[in-house]
């Protein structure tokens, strides 16, 4: 056995103890320890680095499934054709690979050909309309797309994805993924980044949103799905005031990220709510110690896993791992945090980049790190890669586009240091103008049009804000591998290169 041989000349850390008393679960967690200790790199290695990204076969992998079409595992996901295409152009762009013109047109139509008539995406040519493709394809077109005739971003009907966001909202801030269907966070999350990136926020929309995904976190401090619904289902119109919300099933990873980045994304607004006005909260506390608590120990090469006792997976390592970087804009961690309680704000940020300056002129390293990016890069390049191209869940199982994305994006967030820089939102915010009318009407009320504005200007400034420490970026000692490892830096909120978030953002706000 492959552990076996290694032992000779290798100590491997030892499995999960379960005190003498084996379960199914204890059994299949120690045969997935032993699988993915044998992927540790023997001490005599010769050949290619083991820590190596194998670029050119990823690259591959993706360019036959989007040339070539997607085999018939995938029929299962003919009602997310947008996710499939938008899973492999960011996996492109997040290794830094453009797509020629008649494939990057190709797409653009595929993805418009999606658009429903009465207002966002589908998963498919006339199929209905979906808040989770509707993400999809906006992003993919934020991507592949460009101003202009035929370049996409003119053809989406910012209007009519307005007016569907606003048909699938419930009384109590919470929105269906779709006509007739169920409420989740996932389809809050797509719902705000989309309307963020278009210039479609408004008051209207998400009122009472904030307090929604507050009632959505659970015990352990990681969010479910959903809570139970504060109205009756069967007559809407009744909404049980003061009725207890709670989580509707157990903290997962997916619905963790999506509720946090929601949270963040609704910061602006819960700001500018009137002093008066009772403001909603989560237990960040709770939320930092399930989500430190998702990575996996040595024997299990760092990887993260979704819920509590259950097994890694490298699709956790962008769901978790990203979700650390989205905890800096809530006060949690990250240099601009510590900068606040110090004694001498800093203003150039390249020089807080090498620690904090106190008292005597001493500098204090500070490590901003909350979860373990040495590590998670390690998983992602050991057991993360098929040998043929393509990333994957964990070994043996094979890759798919759905875990090449996210095992890059995770890959990304461990190697780039991405925070919500406080200067930069300042300048963006200053630099609004309020001249700069929306080019769409959206049917603003008189009473909310004061605050629509202010809305706007601070959406778009908490948006484009984010950036990435210029110390991080310039250095290669943190990137496991070597230089040749690096990929491209993706927005913390978005889950697009930092490029792409900005230029549709600045397109759709007409600037």
């Amino acid at each position: 056995m492959a552990v076996e041989e290694q032992k000779e000349t290798t100590t491997l850390p030892k499995l999960t103890p379960f005190d003498n008393y084996p379960t199914p679960t204890s059994n299949v967690q120690h045969e997935t320890e032993e699988i993915l200790l044998s992927h540790l790199p023997s001490s005599d290695t010769t050949a290619q680095s083991p820590y190596a990204l194998n670029k050119s076969v990823h690259m591959q992998f993706l360019v036959k499934h989007l040339i070539k079409g997607l085999n018939a595992r995938y029929i299962g996901q003919d009602a997310s054709q947008p996710w499939l295409l938008f899973w492999i152009l960011q996996g492109f762009s997040c290794m830094g690979v453009v797509l020629d013109p008649d494939n990057r047109q190709r797409a653009i139509d595929k993805i418009l050909a999606c658009q429903h008539p009465a207002g966002g995406f589908s998963g498919g040519p006339g199929q209905a309309a979906h808040l989770l493709t509707t993400y999809a394809s906006v992003c993919a077109l934020a991507i592949i797309g460009r101003p202009g005739e035929g370049g996409g971003w003119e053809e989406i009907d910012r209007k009519a994805i307005y007016d569907f966001f606003l048909s699938v909202k419930q009384k109590d801030g919470s929105f269906l993924v779709a006509h007739h269907s169920e409420v989740d966070v996932r389809g809050i999350y797509c719902l705000l980044v989309v309307a963020t990136l278009l210039d479609i926020l408004t008051p209207e929309l998400i009122a009472g949103t904030p307090e929604f995904i507050a009632s959505c976190q659970t015990y352990e401090g990681g969010f479910s799905s959903a809570s139970f619904p504060s109205y009756d289902p069967h007559h809407p119109e009744k909404v049980l005031e003061g009725s207890p919300r709670p989580a509707l099933g157990e903290a997962h990873g997916g619905y963790t990220f999506c509720a946090v980045a929601s949270w963040v994304l609704l910061q602006p607004y819960i700001k500018l709510l009137p002093p008066e006005a009772p403001k909603p909260s989560i237990d960040l506390k709770a939320l930092l110690r399930w989500l430190v608590l998702m990575q996996g120990t040595e024997s299990e090469l760092g990887g993260f896993r979704g819920r509590t006792n259950k097994l890694v997976d490298g699709c956790y390592s962008w769901w978790c791992g990203g979700a650390f970087g989205l905890l800096e804009a809530l006060g949690v961690g990250g240099l601009e945090n510590a900068k606040s309680v110090s004694e001498e704000v800093i203003d150039q940020e390249e020089e807080a980049l090498k620690g904090l300056k106190i008292g005597g002129g001493d500098w204090v390293d500070i490590d901003d790190e909350l979860f373990n990016s040495k590590a998670l890069q390690e998983y992602l390049l050991l057991a993360g890669q098929a040998p043929g191209g393509g990333l994957r869940d964990k070994p043996p199982k094979g890759p798919d586009v759905y875990h090449t994305l996210y095992c890059l994006s995770g890959l990304s967030v461990a190697q780039h240091h991405v925070f919500p820089s406080t200067s930069k939102c300042k300048k963006l915010s200053e630099a609004w103008n309020p001249f700069n009318e929306r080019k769409i009407d959206l049917g603003i009320s008189p009473e909310d049009k004061d605050l629509n504005a202010a809305l706007r200007r601070e959406a778009y400034a908490a948006m484009l804000s984010w950036d990435e420490d210029t110390a991080r970026a310039s250095s290669y000692a943190h990137i496991v591998g070597g230089k040749d490892n690096r990929l491209n830096a993706t927005h913390p909120i978005t889950n697009l290169t930092m490029t792409h978030t900005e230029g549709i953002a600045k397109w759709a706000y007409g600037l």
